[in-house]
């Protein structure tokens, strides 16, 4: 590998404490010199590549630690190497995957499976999660020291709640061995009981069976209360609602191991979206698009401190299943390639999140909570980059996405800010707008 020289960008690295202007050298894998305008411009080894960063951000590599590929079982939907082709053209050098695959991620030879295929088709970094239970079906653990062993990083039945507390109790103890999260879609299914979007006034003109706040308000509760209960660590996927954001907020308060995630989608659209797009199943996800209240409530969150992450939350669905009636449709929509310009687009450029919290949420906490030696530039770091262009414009268009999938609620819409390169491992992985070479 002769080397890239990432000329001139605004490197923002909050693990460093750094915003500003630098040279970047990158060498064998790895960074290998950082160097400030003052201290002259880096040397480019003999036959390295130099991209030209000018007003560009360089950002260490982005995490998303909620992505569903799919595979095994479901490639029809999403395979290892399309969802990390997605994630590459997203900006993300690092994915954590979960175990609704089929068969479900609950025992070493699916880990090893995804481990093998990501490093022969990946081209980035894929991180799997384990199941809790046994086919995710709640009732009896999982062989969470093998999964680990053979490479997860977290646990989750996601897809399914972790309805009895008894098992979030136990898998809670056991991950404190392995220092690792267990993480939960919040949701009591008695209280959902075959609800399909937001329960409230649009569901009611509409004439769909709602979801309540409270399906989830309680079953973060309880979760809460059993994290502090075993002391054991607990991510909440993709909260949504007000009320679960105040009690993670008192929890974090009470000094309870808890961190959370919110998804763009569920910052940016709301229940309204369903009737504006008259029934588009695109708009159809689980937990479902909340109200204007809540949503206003996550963007509180975001600028507090008290969300950890953003995720994708990408779901691919063959173009086949999600062409029904509202009702019949799976939940679920892609993200991987739209997260970055939509958190940029409505909160970063009008000032609601600095170029360092964004960075924070997307990929130095997301490492954190995964437990992974990403999301920091400093030297001797593995060279994971995302290049950014906060001032380029383009227009959603899933024609051109490398997800199989096109179920998106964003196609159309115009953005401003867009990753333009992706470096995994110090290997250009994904460039949109090839930089100057000199």
């Amino acid at each position: 590998m002769a080397g890239l020289l990432i000329r001139g960008g605004r490197v923002v690295d909050p693990a460093s404490k750094t915003d500003a202007v630098m040279d970047l050298l990158i060498a064998d894998g790895r960074i290998a010199e950082r160097r400030e305008p003052g201290q002259g411009r880096a040397a480019a080894p003999a036959g390295a590549r130099v991209l030209d960063a000018s007003g560009l951000w360089v950002c260490p590599g982005l995490v998303d630690i909620h992505v569903h590929l799919r595979e095994p079982g479901q490639e029809h939907k999403e395979s290892i190497e399309t969802g990390t082709r997605a994630a590459a053209a997203g900006g993300f050098t690092s994915i954590a995957c979960m175990p609704n695959t089929d068969p479900w991620n609950d025992g070493l030879s699916v880990t090893e499976y995804i481990v093998a295929e990501s490093r022969r088709r990946g081209v980035v970094n894929v991180y799997p999660i384990g199941c809790v239970s046994k086919k995710g079906q709640g009732e009896e653990l999982a062989e969470i020291g093998d999964m680990v062993r053979s490479g997860a990083v977290a646990v989750s039945d996601d897809g399914r709640p972790i309805g009895n507390s008894h098992l979030l109790r136990m898998a809670l103890e056991y991950t404190k061995i392995f220092g690792i999260p267990v993480i939960d879609h919040c949701e009591d299914r008695s209280l959902t009981a075959g609800g399909v979007m937001h329960e409230g006034y649009v569901s009611t003109v509409l004439g769909l069976k709602g979801i309540p706040a409270a399906s989830e308000e309680v079953a973060v509760a309880t979760d809460l209360a059993v994290a502090a209960m075993t002391k054991g660590r607990l991510h909440l996927a993709h909260i949504s609602t007000r009320g679960s954001l105040e009690k993670v907020r008192r929890a974090k308060q009470d000094g309870i191991a808890v961190t959370c995630e919110v998804t763009p989608h569920h910052l940016v659209l709301t229940e309204q979206a369903v009737a504006d797009s008259d029934y588009d199943p695109n708009t159809k996800m689980n937990p479902p698009l909340r109200s204007e209240d809540d949503r206003q409530a996550l963007i509180e969150g975001l600028t507090d401190g008290t969300i950890d992450a953003i995720a994708s939350d990408h779901a691919p669905h063959h173009a086949d299943e999600k062409l029904v009636e509202f009702d019949d449709a799976p939940f679920g929509v892609i993200g991987l390639e739209t997260t970055v310009p939509l958190i940029l687009d409505r909160f970063v450029r009008p000032g609601a999140l600095t170029p360092t919290r964004f960075v924070e949420l997307l990929s130095l906490n997301p490492a954190r909570i995964l437990g992974i030696r990403k999301g920091t530039l400093q030297v001797g770091a593995d060279a994971d980059v995302t290049l950014l262009d906060p001032g380029l414009e383009r227009t959603v268009d899933v024609s051109r996405f490398q997800s199989k999938s096109r179920n998106c609620p964003f196609h159309g819409l115009s953005l401003r800010g867009w990753p333009v390169a992706t470096v995994v491992g110090g290997r250009i992985v994904h460039e949109l707008v090839p930089a100057a070479t000199r």
